[in-house]
């Protein structure tokens, strides 16, 4: 029954639909559950920092139900976006009504798009990364696949990383530095792999190329069928999504840096460069993202079985939370940077 929790997850993507069905004041359930009613329970309730047991783990891995819950995400993911695009363009509603509704599904866009994408992208199967692809593509974040899991994994914690926030860094200077930082080093990592391979990067053997064409033919068929004001929608819920992404990005390594060592490297990813938090409820949100130190030691390892590491660094606050807070930068810097290391 314990596993029966992670449906929980569901709450975003049921919150947009409300959202979407009843608008109105409900046109805010879910930006108001995500950053008012979430952050307040964390509060309130304790986290914990308990871990399975190597024999608990092991069948927790091989069970497919956390498997489908991830899946089923792909298809509430696709069918909000249809519903949200279809309300925007056809149903007569006031300015915050749509705004509203831009923001939840943007939210959905966010968590059920590019943070279940995170998780399956980092898995082994062809249909899981197929998978993973496929929901980046309403957020027009595609390259993240790329840079994610060959760029970020590798430089995390250093200034090669577009995605590891400096100390004394605001969120918005960090938007721009990752959103286009990550972006243009998604090229590179694609040229040089090809490069590696004897191939040309101007090929359709480049992903960055396919992501491309994916990307400006998703536009163009909203565009074909729902005209200005459905192109603006999609990228405006997009936006929402990708955003949400980097702020998370922001507070996951803010302020936490990997030493240079004698011989010119960096010293190995340990737990002390990710910050976690174990409020449960964001944990079962997010897919248990919010453990995030264990996620870099082994990134292959599923989100069921995640780990709590006692050298890791706690948020004082649950990822919602600390979302909000570091919109502040003032408050965020006061509250943060006393947690880190000296620059």
């Amino acid at each position: 029954m314990k596993d029966l929790k992670y449906l929980l997850a569901y709450l975003v993507p049921v919150s947009c639909m409300s959202a979407l069905y009843f608008k109105g004041p409900w046109a805010w359930t879910t930006v108001i559950l995500a950053f008012g009613i979430i952050p307040l329970l964390e509060f309130l309730l304790p986290g914990s920092p308990k871990n399975a047991s190597s024999e608990q783990a092991e069948k927790l891995e091989r069970n497919p139900f956390f498997d489908y819950l991830l899946y089923t995400n792909a298809l509430l993911l696709y069918a909000i976006v249809g519903w949200y695009l279809y309300e925007v363009c056809f149903t007569a509603m006031e300015q915050m009504e749509v705004l509203g509704i831009t923001l939840a599904t943007g939210i959905v866009v966010g968590t059920c798009g590019i943070n279940v994408a995170h998780e399956l992208g980092h898995r082994n199967t062809r249909f899981e990364q197929g998978l993973s692809k496929l929901m980046l593509l309403p957020a027009l974040y595609q390259h993240f696949f790329v840079e994610h899991n060959w760029g970020h994994h590798k430089n995390v914690g250093t200034d090669d990383d577009p995605a590891s926030a400096r100390k004394g860094e605001t969120v918005y200077a960090f938007w721009i530095r990752s959103l286009f930082g990550g972006w243009w080093h998604a090229w590179d990592l694609e040229k040089q792999r090809l490069k590696n391979q004897g191939a040309k990067a101007l090929s359709w053997s480049n992903q960055m190329w396919r992501f491309t064409v994916y990307q400006l033919g998703y536009l163009l068929i909203i565009f074909l069928f729902l005209s200005w004001t459905g192109l603006l929608a999609a990228v405006s819920i997009a936006v929402t999504g990708m955003l949400l992404l980097e702020t998370v990005n922001y507070l996951e390594h803010y302020g936490l840096r990997r030493k240079k060592m004698s011989n010119g490297y960096y010293e190995p990813v340990s737990p002390v460069h990710s910050w976690n938090s174990d409020h449960e409820i964001g944990r079962i949100l997010l897919y248990e993202l919010t453990r995030h130190s264990d996620h870099h030691y082994k990134s292959t390892r599923k989100y069921q079985v995640l780990r709590h590491i006692d050298e890791s660094p706690q948020l004082p606050f649950g990822y919602p939370a600390a979302m909000l807070v570091s919109l502040l930068p003032p408050l965020w810097f006061a509250i943060m940077n006393k947690r880190t290391s000296p620059l």
